[in-house]
């Protein structure tokens, strides 16, 4: 299902912080992409959609957008509670879709999207795991593919952003199913990506509020730390932070029985080194978009290939499956019970 131009038309859901930078590069830096139509309940997004973007048809229902016969694909950047229905809206309707993580934060939701992707093979469904097409990152695991540390068995990962004094997390804190799931479920796929896909069977957490005590009413941190062990005697180290003085700090490392890898451990900004009377330094990513601006570039192209480019044919999966995104909520939500509990859980 593409348009006689041969291009993918996508209409993209959500005009949000991330919803807008997703709607720019399918606008103007994908190939193969022609982004026809745009949806937000918000008329100041949809003003912005209007001078910012080439003249898509904009909705502000989405049953709307899912009816328009010219919208091949649709791209969801809209709040992690409507993620499972609109995916199932979607496929109903006959619509490739790409949807941000999470999948739900609700695992029987989880699963109900799964059994009705199961209806739609011809379909893509992809969840915006990102990482796994950061530069970084692909190279790592294209090492780690090719033996260059022997068998990976550990990785150490972290989500640590910048200190938000407005906090701005905070007020989303009910809805976000907590700091394990709205950042380390990034470390928890890329963990699963690297050692190979294996199932987790315990993990341990535990947390502390360092600065915002607003959190403590809905059982949430602003500092979380983890373990999980998975079933094939692999293990991950996890750390989140709301915090940081320095920026956003995303980085990981993978232990082998030949070596180790790690990626982005220091969180430059570019290729300066400033040298005065306070040392030497380097300044740092300020947050998750100026970190990973690449590969939400590259997983959109993924994406649009996978449809109806260059893997068509051979139904390559464009990033994570629906079945990893359960995967990710699965061990999310257990850490979560166990920060609560402070108790160990077994999956």
């Amino acid at each position: 299902m593409m348009a006689a131009t041969g291009r993918l038309r996508l209409g993209v859901v959500g005009l949000g912080r991330l919803g807008k930078r997703h709607a720019e590069n399918l606008a103007y830096r994908v190939p193969g992409a022609a982004l026809v139509a745009a949806c937000s309940p918000v008329e100041e997004e949809r003003a912005w959609a209007r001078e910012a973007l080439p003249e898509p048809r904009l909705y502000d229902d989405y049953a709307d957008l899912l009816a328009d016969r010219d919208v091949d694909a649709v791209w969801l950047v809209t709040p992690s509670s409507l993620h499972a229905q609109q995916i199932i809206d979607a496929l109903r309707a006959g619509k490739h879709v790409f949807c941000e993580k999470p999948l739900s934060l609700d695992l029987a939701e989880c699963e109900r999207v799964l059994a009705e992707a199961a209806r739609y093979p011809h379909l893509q469904a992809t969840i915006g795991f990102m990482r796994r097409f950061d530069p970084s990152y692909k190279d790592a695991f294209d090492k780690i593919q090719s033996g260059v540390i022997g068998r990976p068995f550990l990785v150490r990962s972290q989500t640590t952003d910048q200190n938000d004094t407005d906090g701005f997390f905070v007020r989303f804190a009910a809805t976000s199913g907590g700091i394990f799931l709205d950042c380390t479920v990034h470390d928890i796929d890329v963990a699963r990506w690297l050692l190979g896909r294996p199932r987790a069977k315990r993990v341990f957490a535990a947390g502390a509020v360092a600065l915002h005590e607003g959190l403590r009413e809905f059982g949430d941190v602003d500092n979380g730390v983890a373990i999980c062990e998975f079933e094939d005697g692999k293990l991950a180290m996890f750390y989140a932070s709301r915090t940081q003085a320095h920026g956003n700090d995303t980085h990981s490392e993978v232990i082998g029985t030949g070596g180790a890898l790690a990626i982005g451990r220091n969180p430059r900004a570019n290729r300066v080194e400033i040298y005065d009377a306070t040392g030497v330094r380097n300044e740092c990513t300020a947050t998750f978009f100026d970190r990973f601006e690449d590969a939400f570039l590259y997983e959109a192209r993924a994406f649009v290939d996978a449809v109806g480019g260059v893997g068509a044919g051979a139904r390559v999966q464009a990033g994570a499956t629906l079945a990893d995104a359960l995967e990710a909520t699965r061990i999310g939500m257990a850490l979560r019970q166990s920060l609560q509990s402070g108790e160990a859980v077994v999956l």
